[in-house]
């Protein structure tokens, strides 16, 4: 059996607007190390429908789909780069990779959680400003296309967490592709993915 342990993040980073695609070694975005002061990272909502059968005596909820999903963080003061990513027509999406400092508390190994999200900052949110206080602006990152989350584990290796991209019709939570049958059965072309960290 596999010893127990509690994993806990103490640390976080976010790198906003690495370029997608063409050229991304040119592009490394910017890191809010000094800034960050909050993350969460997409929540994951399965959508259900009720149905109550004539037949049956007790209804039941039927899942359909996975909600969209939205990332959101708050940065200390203000970034004219980051603020600006607001509403952009790029002809890609933004990249943001988070990265985490994951302690195992049984070990005190340091581990890495690395999410990737590509979608568009929908919210630039400024706090009210009040003399004596820190003012902050929350984003959100909304209309995202893809997003994946990994995770470094004691016994070695990244693990993956999720996988998820729109134009690929792919989506993986743990060991397992979920859209597998749906691509086969439906004759969906074929989209070669490599899930690599």
């Amino acid at each position: 059996m596999a010893n127990q342990t509690i994993y806990v993040m103490e640390s976080a980073n976010l790198i906003c607007g690495d370029a997608v695609g063409t050229g991304a070694s040119t592009m490394p975005g910017i890191s809010t190390h000094l800034v960050l002061q909050e993350l969460k990272l997409p929540g994951w909502e399965e959508n259900y429908v009720d149905h109550t059968p004539a037949g049956a005596p007790v209804g039941i909820e039927i899942p359909t789909h996975i909600n969209k999903l939205e990332a959101t963080f708050n940065l200390a003061g203000w970034d004219p780069l980051i603020m600006a990513m607001l509403g952009q027509e790029d002809p890609q999406y933004h990249r943001f990779t988070a990265y985490g400092l994951i302690r195992d508390r049984r070990t005190s190994e340091a581990l890495q959680a690395v999410a990737v999200i590509e979608g568009r900052l929908g919210r630039a949110n400024p706090t009210a400003f009040s003399k004596g206080n820190l003012q902050a602006h929350e984003y959100s990152i909304k209309n995202i296309m893809h997003y994946e989350l990994n995770m470094m584990v004691s016994e070695g290796g990244f693990k993956q967490i999720y996988w998820w991209d729109f134009f690929t019709t792919t989506l993986g939570i743990g060991d397992t592709m979920l859209t597998d049958d749906m691509v086969r059965l439906l004759a969906i072309p074929a989209n070669p993915v490599g899930i690599e960290v």
